[in-house]
């Protein structure tokens, strides 16, 4: 059970991202919550939020983590997140592109668990 400390900043993780119009980084987050909560209670927050279905998590093309609300998922076991993520290489924003769902086809003897397909290029705003 979780203590009475971390279930505030889950949901104060929880509202950030679903407020935001692009994916966050643990970064960000903390630049924002940095006043109430230090940067391992918000990874560990980001990391259940994960664990329980409710945002997903994308690696841009930097390497850098970057969480976004899942809008499409059943349930925590229900994942799926095949659609496209666009990373802008001018701002730095990501975002899901959850209309265009990418098609690939794997060997037989293959089996996919998880796709992440990010797209770079200049976002509509930065064009």
């Amino acid at each position: 059970m979780e203590s009475q400390k971390k279930i505030p900043a889950k949901l104060a993780v929880e509202q950030l991202i679903s407020k935001a119009t692009t994916a966050v980084s643990h970064n960000e987050l903390i630049g924002q919550l940095k006043e109430r909560y230090n940067r391992v209670t918000i990874y560990r927050s980001l990391d259940r939020l994960v664990d329980d279905g409710k945002i997903h998590r994308i690696i841009d093309m930097d390497g850098v983590s970057k969480y976004a609300l899942c809008h499409s998922c059943e349930d925590a076991h229900d994942h799926n997140h095949n659609h496209v993520h666009f990373s802008c290489t001018a701002c730095q924003e990501v975002t899901c592109l959850e209309n265009i769902i990418p098609h690939f086809q794997l060997p037989e003897e293959y089996i996919s668990k998880e796709v992440n397909f990010t797209v770079s290029g200049i976002c509509p705003k930065c064009n």
